[in-house]
Order: C-alpha cells, then sequence, then structure tokens
C-alpha cells in the first residue's frame, strides 16, 4: 500500500506536564531502588525507615551536600551542572538512558518546546524507501509514540492503519486501549513497558507538549496498567530485539525487529522486521505478502 501522508492527530490538548515534579519523582525512585548493600554502606535494618538509600546516603556516594541534592530532589535543577549531574547518576547507577532523561529534567533545553509543537511530517523519499522493503514489514513512527507511515507488508502484520484516524494510529493508544493488540503481542505486558518508558523519555524532553500530556492523562483514566507503569518512572531505549506476535491468519510469528533514528529528524524512527531465513516465520510472512499483493491487484483491502 502506499502510506498516507503524515498528519498532526486531532486530539484536546491538556496541560503541561510538571517539570519539577517528575524530577523529584524520578531521583526519588531511582533511589529507592538502591540498597546500602548494593553500594558497599552497612545496612542498620530494622532502623531504617525508607525503602533503598537516604538522601544523606547518596549525597555522600555522589560527592555532593545533602541541602544540595534535597533541592534538586525536591525539582530544582536550574543551576545543576554537567559534573554533577554525572555524579549523581553514578551513584544511582543510572544507564545511558536515564543519564540522559534525568539531563533532561533538570536542563531543559529551551528550543525544544518549539519542536514539539511542528507538524510532524515524513520525507517522500523515506515514504517511497519504506515501500521497495519488499517483504519487510516497516513503518516509521515520530513523537508520542505515532505511527506516520507504513507499508504493505506493515498493515498485513499489525493491521491496516489507513481504515483508522489519525489520532488512533498510536502505539500507546493501540497496546493499552486496543484488545486486539493484547492479544497479538504474546509478551504483551513487556510491550507495554517498552511503551511506557518510551513515553517517559519523551516526557523529558518535551515537558510542554500538550498534546503528549492529554495522552497521558487519556490513558491513565482508561487503562489501570497505564496507570502503574507509569508510576515507576522507568526509562529505557529498546532499539532492537524479538517480538513474537500471535496472528489472527497465520499463527505463531518470531520477528527481529531493528529501530533507526533518522538523521534528519531525530524525533522519528525507522522500525523494520524479519524473520529467521527458512524458519516457519518466514514463510508466514511470506504468505502474508502473498495475500497483500493479490488483495492489491484485486483492489481489496489488505487482509486484517
Amino acid at each position: 500500500m502506499e502510506p498516507e501522508p503524515s498528519q498532526q492527530p486531532a486530539g484536546a490538548a491538556g496541560p503541561p506536564l510538571d517539570r519539577r515534579a517528575e524530577l523529584s519523582e524520578f531521583l526519588r525512585t531511582r533511589r529507592a531502588r538502591l540498597k546500602p548493600e548494593d553500594v558497599g554502606m552497612p545496612d542498620f535494618g530494622r532502623h531504617r525507615r525508607v525503602p533503598g538509600l537516604r538522601r544523606e546516603e547518596l549525597a555522600q556516594l555522589a560527592g555532593v551536600s545533602v541541602a544540595y541534592y534535597t533541592r534538586l530532589e525536591q525539582g530544582n535543577g536550574q543551576n545543576v551542572s554537567a559534573e554533577v549531574l554525572g555524579a549523581i547518576s553514578r551513584a544511582l547507577r543510572l544507564s545511558d538512558a536515564e543519564h540522559a532523561h534525568l539531563t533532561h529534567l533538570a536542563k531543559p533545553k529551551q528550543h525544544k518546546k518549539k519542536q514539539a509543537a511542528r507538524p510532524q511530517q515524513v520525507r517522500g523519499a523515506l515514504r517511497q524507501l519504506i515501500d521497495t522493503l519488499d517483504g519487510v514489514p516497516a513503518y516509521i513512527t515520530g513523537r508520542r509514540t505515532d505511527v506516520l507511515v507504513w507499508n504493505q507488508m506493515a498493515a498485513a502484520v499489525f493491521g491496516d492503519w489507513s481504515e483508522v484516524s489519525p489520532q488512533d494510529r498510536n502505539w500507546a493508544r493501540m497496546v493499552f486501549l486496543k484488545p486486539e493488540y493484547q492479544e497479538l503481542f504474546v509478551e504483551w505486558e513487556q510491550k507495554a513497558i517498552d511503551i511506557v518508558c518510551m513515553l517517559r523519555m519523551e516526557a523529558g524532553c518535551y515537558p510542554d507538549d500538550p498534546r503528549l500530556s492529554a495522552l497521558v492523562g487519556e490513558l491513565s483514566v482508561k487503562s489501570e496498567e497505564f496507570r502503574r507503569l507509569w508510576a515507576t518512572h522507568d526509562v529505557k531505549e529498546k532499539t532492537y530485539g524479538v517480538k513474537r506476535l500471535r496472528h489472527p491468519l497465520v499463527g505463531d510469528l518470531a520477528l527481529q525487529f531493528e529501530s533507526f533514528q533518522l538523521t534528519g529528524d531525530s524525533d522519528q524512527m525507522l522500525i523494520t522486521y524479519h524473520a529467521e531465513p527458512g524458519s516457519p516465520s518466514a514463510e508466514a510472512l511470506r504468505l502474508l505478502g502473498s495475500w497483500g499483493r493479490d488483495a492489491s491487484r484485486a483492489g481489496a483491502a489488505t487482509p486484517p
């Protein structure tokens, strides 16, 4: 199929996310997950009143004063230096993705607000490129996990997104609000975690994006599972791996995925899927591709 042009999804805007609260909760939850023995400190057992490390213990590990760290954990990161953020990240045993998230929350870049407001557009050459990936499901996502363009094979595997509104072409809405996607993903819980982690990272980059805050608000109201996962404040990047699907037409699929950040627009990702050559999944993809081509020649819709 010929992917539709990118459109700015409709939907009500919401109030911006509270960056100070986000910074405070992120640091608090990262500190709570560390035990004293994890960092070589004595554990006084029953005398501890808080889960994880105390603020003074974390400040000692990072080499900053307790008052300084307390101000930061209260959401005041205005004058914090990159060196101090690095020391705190090391003390908290943060991953690269978590360190980047902490930096975005503490020292937001002013130009990000303008980026969040601009319409999402995909270059015509990229749309043509994914159409040429014969037998390879591929699509491009943008901000807020919006699906912007896709090829015929992606429609055959994940459903024909041309039949739904642009607002609903969003992985977060599909995964948490559409029962058919809960059935499609064998490891649905992991897919849900990955989606929330991506939205958390985006919230750090674009706390003033009203459409992002509206999406988070909508999902928080409609999905108890989303509320639970959102409260963890977990962030991570997952750029490759294996997705196991239970397709309604061809049964079980094991597809390896690769994600590529597009250099022309850092908010856009190209995601491709492929099966191990000679495997049952490869044969299933071939069948889906042939059915899709037959349907296109007949002028019919892609199989659901």
